[in-house]
């Protein structure tokens, strides 16, 4: 009896071990979450339209459209496009993948005033930056 009690016990605790180990291996060899991201005039058909690094004063309305990779199937995703003009922060607009791949994008206004250096900062939900689409507007 305590021969079988002590197989028991064995057997439970390398199960409860493989079980740990299983989980630190599936959390390991989880997806990291990849993006592309470009600026351009709009978005047609879920893709950019008119993407480049250069635009004119008065180009009214830019988008920042960005492909997800990695971001598992049934868990809330979430990003943001942190919008620059030089070092000033003028928008955060935060956007839910739901799934691999997914495109999504964001707008953002431009007054003809606002000429000069911006960018786009593609971060996680803990702030850290993925990718950084970097443009002028009227130079």
């Amino acid at each position: 009896m305590k021969r079988m009690l002590s197989i028991g016990v064995l057997l439970l605790l390398t199960a409860g071990g493989l079980a740990a180990q299983d989980t630190t291996q599936q959390m390991a060899a989880a997806p990291s979450l990849a993006v592309e991201a470009v600026v351009g005039r709009d978005v047609v058909d879920r893709m950019p339209v008119d993407s480049g690094s250069a635009f004119p004063a008065d180009v009214g309305t830019l988008v920042c459209w960005t492909r997800v990779t990695g971001a598992p199937a049934g868990v809330e995703t979430e990003i943001h496009h942190v919008w620059f003009h030089g070092d000033h922060q003028v928008a955060d607009v935060v956007l839910r993948p739901a799934g691999s791949p997914w495109r999504t994008w964001s707008r953002k206004t431009v007054v003809p005033e606002w000429t000069g250096v911006w960018r786009v900062e593609v971060r996680d939900a803990g702030g850290t930056v993925l990718s950084t689409v970097s443009f002028t507007v009227g130079q």
